[in-house]
């Protein structure tokens, strides 16, 4: 049996090795957060939020089977978590049975399957109780093939023989080998062999003819003899003992995985019900082709700023189908890296198969997500911030593909403006002749105006709006690059005006840190 919710036909890979961009992917776009909100407390939860959803579905179909699997969690949530309670319970029953799988003897590898399996057929009957009453109501292929698989292989004929089996394996009446002669009248070939019927009418099972038979007796105190017709059983029960266990190991396997699997989809009900309750709009993206170039979103919004913050933050709206790069461009501390933050997380959550912190959002599917964030000093550097920033690029190109996503926030700004801007163009130049599509957050004029004025790519051009009394909106225009970022407008703000200056900032703009935005 196999639950399939995550992808149509294949188990996830639970054991997976950590992506090599990972823990950067986690620091650059906060995803932590977003796993804390999933996981609502829960270790466990956290764990598979963390295993999923950086494993990005590069299939639009896979995403769509996802999403039609979640919509019927969003529109079933009591079932889905009954389910989810059934597995854990059957989790918990393995974790506390003295279960020996088949590192032990025979005897005990018998005793203790037998006992597990015992305890999951209550759990399984429930499980045929809920495909039976909540089958017709689910709508995705996930859900209506498990629920066929579980009417299908847990039939009423089947859990009778389970229980007819698992009460002769108890052996009441003691255990029934056959045996042959082998090399030196040694036995050989021993089978477990199924009990004689016994007569249902008591008088005739006393006075029954019993099958003729050679009769041996161990004295009460031969301790080899004992340990020899131990040694017997063992090897008559030693295959049935093996299959049972293998048949545990299979429910158990199964379970696990069903544990698993709802738990990614209860987390991202978690994180919904979170933003939900902060007022914020959650959608179910429309993914595209990888070869397209979409990109399409209404009120899209930075996930991780708003589980941290008392307040919404600010959406933004843009059009950028067609378009294979967007620079941002504009006003110091003016939502430009939450913007950009808010890019990255939609297309990590769109590629899990997740929800999306927008009103709308539409965008193609990409080959891998890329971030190239400015870092701060670090003393461990062996050496300058422009060779760590290099070192960091010449990596992400050995491993970007064609129809890649890149995010660049103030990259190669540890230089000097002109050599900076040189890099930065001949990097985009170069990504966008294979390509790759780029998001640009960038501080050098001379890098935004030659792309504003010689791009031989279709691009989009954002600036952070800024009000003439100075007030940050924290919204993002369609506008060209302008020669200033208005960093005296922070001055002003932190130190005050100048003497006899009036001060042109709105006393309502506030100043938020670099954590915020």
């Amino acid at each position: 049996m196999k639950a399939y919710l995550l992808y149509e036909a294949r188990d996830f890979d639970w054991r997976r090795d950590a992506l090599w961009n990972e823990k950067t992917l986690i620091q650059d776009l906060a995803l932590d957060t977003v796993y804390r909100a999933m996981s609502a407390g829960d270790d466990y939860l956290h764990d598979i939020a963390s295993k999923v959803v950086p494993v990005s579905l590069a299939d639009p179909d896979a995403i769509r089977y996802r999403q039609a699997v979640l919509g019927d969690c969003i529109d079933h949530e009591a079932a889905v978590r009954e389910l989810y309670a059934i597995s854990v319970e059957a989790v918990e029953v393995e974790r506390k049975s003295f279960y020996w799988g088949l590192t032990a003897s025979a005897s005990s590898v018998l005793h203790s399957a037998r006992d597990l399996v015992q305890a999951f057929v209550p759990l399984l009957g429930k499980l045929r109780a809920i495909a039976d009453h909540q089958a017709g109501q689910f709508q995705s292929p996930g859900f209506r093939r498990f629920h066929a698989m579980i009417r299908d292989e847990l039939t009423d004929e089947y859990v009778t023989t389970i229980k007819g089996c698992l009460k002769e394996l108890r052996f009441r009446d003691g255990v029934l080998i056959s045996a042959q002669p082998g090399r030196g009248n040694k036995g050989a070939h021993y089978v477990l062999r199924k009990p004689h019927e016994r007569p249902l009418n008591v008088v005739r099972r006393l006075f029954a003819k019993r099958p003729p038979s050679r009769t041996f007796r161990i004295a009460d105190r031969d301790e080899n003899g004992a340990r020899a017709l131990s040694e017997l059983e063992a090897r008559g029960i030693d295959h049935v003992a093996n299959a049972l266990a293998q048949s545990a190991d299979h429910i158990k396997s199964f379970f696990s995985m069903l544990r698993a699997e709802l738990g990614f989809y209860l987390g991202v009900l978690n994180l919904r019900a979170d933003l939900a309750a902060r007022g914020m709009p959650v959608c179910m993206p429309a993914c595209g082709p990888m070869s397209d170039r979409q990109y399409r979103f209404r009120e899209l919004y930075d996930v991780s700023l708003a589980l941290r913050m008392d307040h919404p933050p600010v959406g933004n709206d843009a059009e950028a189908n067609g378009k294979e790069l967007i620079v941002v461009t504009g006003a110091n501390q003016g939502g430009k890296s939450t913007f950009l933050r808010s890019v990255g997380i939609a297309q990590v959550l769109m590629q899990a198969g997740m929800l999306v912190g927008a009103a709308a959002f539409e965008a193609n599917v990409a080959s891998g997500i890329f971030t190239h964030y400015k870092r701060e000093e670090d003393a461990t550097m062996h050496g300058g911030k422009f060779d760590e920033e290099l070192g960091r690029m010449s990596e992400i190109v050995d491993h970007l593909d064609e129809h890649a996503l890149f995010l660049s926030n103030e990259s190669f700004a540890s230089t000097n403006e002109r050599e900076g801007s040189e890099i930065g163009r001949q990097i985009v130049d170069a990504l966008l002749e294979k390509h790759v599509k780029i998001c640009l957050v960038t501080h050098l004029f001379t890098l935004a105006r030659g792309l504003y004025d010689n791009g031989t790519f279709p691009t989009l051009f954002l600036r952070a709006q800024r009000r003439d009394d100075g007030e940050r909106t924290f919204r993002l225009i369609e506008a060209e690059p302008l020669q200033t970022s208005f960093g005296q407008d922070l001055y002003r703000q932190i130190f005050g005006p100048e003497n006899g200056e009036e001060d042109p900032v709105s006393p309502s703009a506030g100043v938020l840190s670099k954590a915020d935005y």
